[in-house]
């Protein structure tokens, strides 16, 4: 069975959230750990979220993803917006132990003109800062488009981050479908050696979750705009291909499509179908 879901709102809680992906289908999903355009994290209810656990474990809902704001930029050249990015990452880490065991995906950053190595460095030492030795979470380094100056749109920035990283059993790497074919790895004629290249560069055991979202740009465009699945340059077939290939099946693979719910409900019945359940 593949674990498939997307993104939702967290505005009314883990059990709403948890109720919500059942109803479209899923058993998994994503939330923002706070306002992803700004600062704020709505507080934790303990109740709701021992509920959400109890619904998790009777509904195989067992792992989740929360995702960092994407105001986070801890290689920014701005000293302020590293210090949120510090401030934000460290209470995400220690609200993310009330649920135990889950994934905490964040963008790499923006090195915005201070050059790729002083923008991993940045990173690197954020992460080393706060990292704890006895956490259950695990956190993961998306894979980006390589716009800009993003960090991470090659596997080999990611893996100088992890091999940077002192606690590196508590990293991982989230791999982005629409990011890495606007990055220019061709999963959609060669998706097996993308995953051998991934494997060589960072290791497969590193890779813990999927963002499944189709492009709006050709191949190497480096634009990062999500479509619906089967709707962009990607397309079903490759898809199907994704969702079931053994190295990624049993991963929580999150839909980031530009979709409201009643299309995120036929996209995971789609995704499910192309996966032969």
């Amino acid at each position: 069975m593949i674990r498939i879901g997307c993104h939702l709102s967290s505005s009314k809680g883990f059990l709403a959230m948890g109720k919500q992906i059942t109803e479209l289908g899923g058993n998994t999903f994503q939330y923002f750990t706070r306002n992803p355009r700004g600062s704020r994290a709505k507080e934790l209810d303990p109740d709701d979220i021992a509920a959400f656990l109890a619904y998790g474990a009777a509904h195989d809902i067992t792992t989740v993803v929360a995702h960092a704001p994407y105001t986070l930029n801890p290689c920014s050249a701005q000293e302020k917006t590293r210090e949120f990015a510090m401030m934000a990452m460290e209470d995400d880490l220690k609200r993310m132990e009330m649920t135990p065991h889950q994934l905490y995906n964040f963008h790499p950053g923006s090195h915005v003109g201070q050059g790729i190595e002083t923008g991993i460095r940045l990173i690197s030492d954020q992460l080393n800062a706060l990292l704890q030795p006895g956490q259950t979470t695990t956190v993961l380094l998306e894979t980006m488009a390589g716009k800009g100056s993003e960090v991470g749109g090659r596997f080999e920035e990611l893996r100088e981050i992890l091999d940077r990283v002192t606690l590196s059993d508590h990293m991982g790497v989230c791999l982005d479908t629409c990011h890495v074919f606007d990055a220019g790895y061709d999963i959609v004629n060669d998706l097996d050696g993308v995953l051998t290249q991934f494997d060589k560069v960072i290791g497969l055991s590193k890779l813990r979750a999927l963002h499944l979202n189709d492009s709006m740009n050709p191949l190497g465009n480096h634009k990062d705009r999500h479509q619906k699945i089967g709707q962009g340059y990607i397309g079903q077939e490759a898809f199907a291909r994704i969702v079931r290939h053994p190295a990624l099946r049993g991963l929580p693979m999150i839909l980031e499509t530009p979709n409201e719910l009643p299309g995120y409900a036929a996209e995971i019945h789609l995704l499910q179908e192309l996966a032969g359940e």
